[in-house]
């Protein structure tokens, strides 16, 4: 396998015939999109297989930082860093601040991680502008920082290995702006983003309100809220008694998860039907159990382990694509028997690692 990134322009087929290998080194090369040029506000996206290194030249150590892990989704994202630390050889620890409320707690802790060796840095970011100052520092210390999944302002990254969630949100809204064209009946959806502030929440906000312009449906109010389960279950049954004729629920993945007993105990099945605007194992299984009608899938395993390729190139000199991620597709009942789980999911029974050694 090159030790270059093959920039191979993929074929729209290619992107959405996502391979299903199961061997853990043969994931690449993956569909991806890169964003040109990096970092821009105006960054257009550019057809890319992404292939990692094969080894790294030495066993650096990685810190990595995320919000919490708290639900599978970043579960799928450490499962991801975990198997691409050992794939190059590297070493890997892994410090979460326990929610989107911990700013001070996921800079202290990035802190120490810097203190006690880090030679590079990957950081799901808790808030989009609010770790700008520890990125500087970061890099007046020339150690390479890795913005993974959720995204950040900061000049001074060194890469991100992210998903557009402006395009999540997007993809989500179209979907049902296609079935709802405008001229039909006016349908309402609920619609619950995430913490307010993550520049990840900001940015799907943004792109399902877009996409649902013009049709014939009618966005609620956002509700704000952290992404713990009791948190988003209480956003939608006061939503429910608030709005009885409401046709949609439309929200983070733990949204969609936690509302799905609800709506089976409140016989509103059929009536009220569940979107994620991401993939998490409980979201895929509520699809395949139709419980749940879509989500788009942004390969969060595979956003791990490009961060972890992406350090180790930045620590090596090596040739590095600086802003990419993989490519979105909606999964829904009529493809969810195709596309398989590899590189979209963690594998069943996967339970939290935080240290590679």
């Amino acid at each position: 396998m090159t030790h270059k990134i093959a920039l191979t322009l993929a074929s729209s087929l290619l992107a959405l015939s996502i391979a299903s290998p199961t061997l853990a080194d043969s994931w690449y090369p993956y569909p991806a999109q890169a964003m040109e040029p990096p970092f821009a506000a105006d960054a257009k996206p550019v057809d890319v297989e992404y292939t990692p290194l094969e080894k790294a030249e030495k066993p650096w150590n990685i810190c990595v930082s995320f919000p919490h892990m708290k639900d599978a989704y970043w579960l799928g994202v450490d499962y991801g860093v975990v198997e691409q630390a050992k794939d190059l050889g590297v070493k890997m620890n892994l410090v979460e601040a326990g929610g989107y409320t911990e700013l001070n707690k996921q800079i202290s802790q990035i802190e120490d991680c810097v203190a006690g060796g880090a030679q590079a840095v990957v950081i799901g970011a808790i808030s989009f502008d609010g770790l700008n100052n520890l990125v500087g520092e970061i890099k007046k210390k020339n150690i390479p920082v890795i913005d993974v999944i959720n995204g950040m302002s900061s000049p001074d990254l060194t890469a991100k290995s992210l998903v557009s969630f402006y395009t999540m949100g997007y993809e989500t809204g179209a979907y049902l702006a296609k079935k709802h064209p405008a001229g039909s009946e006016e349908v309402k959806v609920g619609w619950f983003p995430g913490p307010a502030g993550a520049g990840w929440v900001e940015a799907a906000n943004t792109g399902f309100l877009e996409a649902i312009k013009g049709s014939a449906v009618k966005a609620l109010e956002p509700k704000y809220g952290d992404t713990g389960k009791e948190v988003q279950l209480k956003l939608v049954e006061d939503m429910l008694q608030a709005e009885p004729d409401v046709r949609y629920v439309a929200g983070t993945a733990v949204t969609a998860e936690a509302a799905q007993g609800l709506i089976r105990e409140r016989g509103l099945q059929g009536k009220v039907d569940l979107l994620a605007f991401y993939m998490t194992p409980g979201v895929y299984e509520g699809i395949k159990r139709g419980f749940i009608l879509a989500a788009p899938a942004d390969s969060m395993v595979v956003q791990g382990r490009i961060a972890i390729d992406q350090a180790v190139r930045a620590l090596e000199g090596k040739e590095l694509v600086k802003h990419v991620g993989p490519k979105i597709f909606v999964v829904d009942p009529d493809n969810i028997a195709t596309v398989p789980q590899t590189n979209i999911l963690p594998p069943d029974g996967f339970a939290p690692v935080f240290s590679v050694n």
